[in-house]
């Protein structure tokens, strides 16, 4: 591995010598709910399905955001022929893509970048091509891809600020992973120039992928429901909440209610496992909750419903007039994707945190469509001003849907970029068949 670095010499070594640390490592995350524990061997390279007999493309997303992203270019790869596996490392993510993917389209969860366990999977699954969304960056998957001349595009591709000053300390391990992918298509012209500095050498922008998901789906008969339940009641959500963010929600809708009697505040955390820690933060300040998961619902006596379910925010959107992204208000998240409840009719809020989405909710707040609060009580200000004006709420909504359609168009992009490399698995297929 002469050229490499050190670093990254060291990081197979160790990854190789950890491979028992590894797995004692999973079976504590099953302990803790992050792992599956029906499909945990899936985490160290042992397939759950059989291979189909066809070219075969691998999408990997690392969690919910990135493995949604997917899900137009999933479509458009199952249409041409190929089959399609998709790879995600978080429980909430395969959840959600049991729910949405096509048919036909297989899901894995992602091994754990041991050596061993990603020959044993490579090995088992043969792929033709593998796109990686957003900055995963694996050496030993970059590594035994690179050994089986499989093709790696970076799909979607990300470079925060924060994470180019990480691999810039490690210039030559940075500029040999990235030479591992034969394109890096970047989402942004910032995101382009970071990751051509750090030594890739194919680059081009293609647009952000997201702008490009549909909206997530919501069903009708649930919906009318729900609908009923709130009809004449001022609703908003804090979608993707992450701990210390619920304590500001609920702080801003004790600010709101002596205003606003019929408030409805709905809470979706990022992570659904979190609903009975919010429920019991609201009964701490004396506010009437009802969950989800255990079959509450929003009744005229609720004033904070938990959404603590997975792949159901499109409901939730619907019914909301207005929307907080979570993850912006404490440090360390970077801010989650307003791009679906922009599509879904929302007046978007979010905090001063959004390094992950930094150029997306630029775009928003120059267009009106989005407001940066800084605190429970800005957050309280802002969201009590929309709701009390559904008129100015309902500009807001059109200006943030309009801007999303404006930015779309990625996806094309995309497949043009790596319509070679589809032709490419699609001859080497027909030349290889009896």
């Amino acid at each position: 591995m002469s050229g490499k670095g050190a670093i990254l010499r060291s990081y197979r070594y160790a990854t190789s010598l950890l491979e028992p640390a590894a797995a004692g490592l999973l079976l504590w995350r099953q302990r803790r709910g992050k792992e599956d524990a029906t499909r945990l061997a899936e985490r160290r390279g042992h397939p759950g399905v059989k291979r189909p007999n066809k070219p075969l493309v691998w999408l990997h997303g690392a969690s919910v955001g990135e493995t949604v992203t997917l899900l137009p270019l999933i479509a458009k790869l199952q249409k041409r022929g190929f089959a399609v596996l998709v790879t995600s490392g978080t429980v909430t993510s395969a959840k959600l893509m049991a729910a949405r993917l096509p048919g036909g389209v297989i899901h894995q969860y992602i091994p754990l970048d041991v050596p061993r366990y990603m020959r044993r999977f490579m090995d088992h699954w043969r792929p033709d091509l593998c796109l990686i969304c957003e900055s995963e960056i694996w050496p030993n998957l970059l590594i035994e891809a690179q050994r089986r001349d499989l093709p790696v595009v970076m799909v979607n591709g990300r470079m925060s600020e924060r994470s180019f000053a990480r691999w810039y300390k490690m210039p030559k391990t940075s500029r040999f992973l990235l030479s591992c992918f034969e394109a890096c298509l970047a989402q942004s012209q910032g995101d382009a120039e970071r990751l051509a500095q750090l030594g890739a050498p194919r680059v081009s922008v293609s647009g952000n992928l997201k702008f490009d998901v549909p909206a997530p789906p919501a069903d009708p008969d649930t919906l009318a429901i729900l609908d009923g339940q709130t009809t004449g009641r001022p609703v908003w959500i804090a979608a993707s909440t992450h701990p210390g963010e619920d304590e500001l929600v609920l702080a801003a809708h004790l600010a709101i209610k002596p205003y606003l009697p019929k408030l409805l505040t709905i809470i979706a955390p990022r992570h659904p496992q979190r609903g009975p820690e919010i429920e019991a933060l609201a009964e701490a300040n004396d506010v009437t909750v009802s969950r989800r998961a255990t079959g509450g619902s929003p009744e005229r006596d609720v004033d904070l419903y938990v959404a603590d379910t997975v792949n159901e925010l499109g409901l939730f959107y619907r019914l909301s007039q207005v929307a907080f992204l979570g993850g912006s208000l404490v440090e360390g998240i970077g801010g989650h994707n307003p791009i679906e409840p922009a599509k879904l009719g929302c007046a978007l809020l979010h905090g001063p945190h959004v390094h992950n989405n930094a150029e997306i909710f630029a775009a928003f707040d120059r267009d009106g469509g989005s407001r940066a609060v800084a605190d429970a009580q800005a957050l309280a200000g802002a969201a009590h001003r929309w709701l009390n004006n559904p008129a100015e709420a309902r500009q807001a909504a059109r200006a943030a849907a309009q801007t999303a359609t404006e930015l779309g168009g990625a996806l094309n992009r995309t497949l043009h970029a790596i319509e070679p490399l589809l032709m490419r698995v699609a001859i080497g297929q027909r030349e290889s068949a009896p």
